[in-house]
């Protein structure tokens, strides 16, 4: 199999995220409903913990960056256009609707 791709859409209750697992390092795509969303929840919302108090942990650790700058911060606001790394998870967060 020379390249899989697997792409799932999940309705989310403050946006929508729409992932595409792609080797060699999977991205998800997050649609903001409003202007921003917190860090800790983002990371929840995709999929990528379990709980905002794990996010807030995987923030606290030093494992997420936001545009390629360590965040420290656990609710740092992030808004659209803006890319949030976690191992080698990336998300794209954009305003308005998936194309």
């Amino acid at each position: 199999m020379d390249r899989a791709e697997r792409v799932t859409d999940r309705a989310l209750g403050s946006g929508k995220a729409r992932a595409s697992y792609l080797s060699p390092m999977p991205r998800i795509t997050f649609e903001l409903a409003g202007e921003y969303v917190e860090l800790n929840q983002l990371l929840k919302l995709v999929g990528l913990c379990n709980s905002g108090g794990e996010g807030k942990m995987l923030v606290a650790q030093g494992e997420v960056t936001v545009d390629g700058v360590q965040e420290l911060r656990k609710t740092a606001k992030i808004r659209a256009g803006q890319v949030v790394r976690l191992h080698d998870m990336t998300v794209t967060v954009h305003g308005g609707e998936l194309p």
